[in-house]
């Protein structure tokens, strides 16, 4: 399968956004960049410290991310992205015109579970009730779909590429 889409893999800490983005750009064809690594280190410092990033924070953050996308424009990519407002996604979607969210979704309790596991990540556990009072889900004006983290990286890989193709399908029908 390969998409000229950029696909922003969205979704509370602890979700597998750094697994499965990798897992959907190799399905795609195209290439990842961990949305992580264009955080600056004040913003790392931060979160590490257990202090939730305040939108002055996000912004050039989000930027950084919205000018990898429009790079991507026309030969697609994989980027990850919490991207847990409305603001956040149309700021990304005013750098990057086209692209498409997949918004890992699930229940809180195996999303912290998955955090607990974790080794060397700089989010702790104790924000992601913060992650979760942030989260506005994708609208329906949005160009996105939501996919449940249930189960390995690999399923949940490859019911995003269907739901991705399927959301193509229904694109391609109405035009």
């Amino acid at each position: 399968m390969n998409t000229p889409h950029v696909v922003v893999v969205m979704g509370v800490a602890g979700t597998g956004k750094t697994t499965i983005g990798p897992l959907l750009a190799e399905r795609l064809g195209v290439p990842y960049a961990e949305g992580d690594d264009f955080h600056p280190p004040a913003n790392i410092a931060k979160m590490s410290a257990g202090t939730p990033l305040d939108d002055g924070d996000r912004w050039p953050w989000l930027d950084a991310i919205g000018a990898w996308a429009h790079s991507r424009a026309g030969l697609g990519g994989v980027v990850s992205s919490s991207a847990l407002k409305r603001s956040y996604r149309d700021r990304l979607r005013a750098s990057g015109p086209g692209v498409i969210f997949v918004h890992l979704t699930g229940d809180r309790s195996l999303i912290e579970e998955r955090m607990a596991k974790r080794k060397g990540h700089f989010m702790p556990t104790a924000l992601l009730d913060s992650q979760f009072a942030t989260l506005q889900p994708l609208q329906a004006d949005e160009a996105g779909i939501a996919v449940d983290v249930a189960g390995t990286p690999e399923e949940i890989a490859d019911r995003a590429c269907e739901a991705l193709a399927a959301y193509d399908r229904g694109r391609a029908e109405a035009s």
